[in-house]
């Protein structure tokens, strides 16, 4: 069997009196996409925050190439090959692709003082990633601010692959897209995926996640409600979990089929 890219096993966490999460336990294979699903409110958000080194959990087991971690902070998780893409994607949209793409890492040429940034090969290969992930831009310089949503996305998951990435946590990716920039984000989704790194996709769409996911967990107030691969279970069963299908169908049955 394929050893895990990253483990989590039983991480609670608590923050005072208020239990975050209560037993989460979630791995990613390589190669795999491992859809995280639940409503507001179900945990998403502290989970990614225990996961990519944000908080330390109150209780529980973080493994990385089968190996316990500990994470002080989201530079450990970095070092550690897990990256997070959130949904304010932490760019400057003033700034060209090139600047957002490499920030806080810029190539630089010549020799002490006089180091410099180096252009040439930062726009070269800001460029080429892109390309790889099928976006064509005009010259690197163009600002961000002028790209649609979808590819806003696809250069912050486009600079985590290339600075080392095996496990990419995406947040929430296609929560304020169209129907095309979404198309767009999942293709490079499934195009990372095929590069054998490990894709958690945070997500509440359903079919978003039916479109690209191998492997669906369900977080409901902090607890797992169940992991099912491909084939195992319908989208329809899926929305009934996320949504509490079975309390729907109680109020259905109490007002005569009219909900």
């Amino acid at each position: 069997m394929t050893e895990p890219l990253v483990e989590l096993l039983d991480i609670e966490k608590h923050f005072g009196p208020v239990i975050a999460l209560a037993g989460v336990s979630v791995s990613v294979l390589p190669g795999e996409c491992h859809c995280l699903l639940g409503d507001n409110g179900a945990g998403k958000s502290t989970f990614i925050k225990v996961m990519s080194g944000v908080h330390k959990p109150t209780s529980g087991t973080i493994k990385v190439g089968g190996r316990d971690v500990t994470f002080s902070g989201p530079r450990e998780a970095m070092d550690a090959g897990i990256a997070t893409v959130y949904q304010d994607l932490a760019m400057i949209p003033l700034m060209s692709v090139t600047r957002n793409f490499w920030m806080g890492r810029e190539p630089r040429k010549g020799f002490g003082p006089f180091k410099y940034f180096d252009f040439e090969t930062a726009n070269a290969v800001t460029m080429e990633e892109m390309r790889k992930m099928g976006i064509n831009l005009r010259e690197p310089n163009q600002a961000v601010g002028t790209l649609s949503g979808g590819e806003r996305q696809t250069v912050a998951i486009s600079r985590a692959v290339f600075f080392g990435a095996k496990v990419l946590i995406l947040d929430e990716p296609t929560s304020a897209l169209g129907v095309r920039q979404t198309s767009n984000v999942l293709a490079t989704i499934d195009k990372v995926r095929r590069n054998g790194i490990g894709v958690v996709f945070i997500t509440h769409n359903v079919r978003h996640a039916f479109a690209v996911g191998d492997r669906f967990t369900v977080l409901n107030r902090g607890r797992t409600l169940g992991t099912a691969k491909r084939g195992e279970i319908d989208a329809e069963q899926l929305q009934d979990m996320m949504a509490g299908g079975q309390e729907l169908a109680q109020l259905e049955g109490s007002l005569g089929g009219t909900v």
